[in-house]
């Protein structure tokens, strides 16, 4: 399916003491990323709670460093009834620094999985 990229620059409160990138702040990045490559489509239908992360795992490889310019490649790996599956990679200078994959589920108003809507589904998989 279609990656889509993120550009992200490392700033002073996203590392720890030694100026590496907080491991926790991957979490946050990834996020922006993946609201960023879905905008609108991303909207629940009215009164349904929308897309949850289900489960999330990461595997740092490479640490970023202060300054450090990179980008996010997120790619949609499955399209089911009721859930998304992606991986997301963090790449600095053409080298993968971190890999990033999880499954969120769509979610109704009482917090029970449920199918997604057409339109959401049509954009996860363009």
């Amino acid at each position: 399916m279609k990656k889509h990229t993120f550009n992200f620059s490392v700033a002073y409160a996203d590392t720890d003491a030694g100026g590496i990138m907080y491991h926790g702040r991957y979490i946050e990045i990834a996020e922006r990323a993946r609201m960023n490559w879905l905008g609108h489509n991303a909207r629940p239908v009215a009164g349904d709670i929308g897309l949850v992360i289900r489960d999330l795992s990461i595997r740092y490889i490479k640490p970023l460093f202060l300054a450090d310019e990179f980008i996010v490649e997120t790619v949609v790996t499955a399209v089911g009834a009721a859930s998304v599956s992606v991986e997301q990679k963090f790449v600095k200078n053409g080298e993968i620094c971190a890999i990033l994959t999880g499954t969120a589920a769509y979610l109704n108003a009482t917090g029970r999985p449920t199918r997604m809507p057409d339109i959401l589904v049509s954009a996860l998989r363009n």
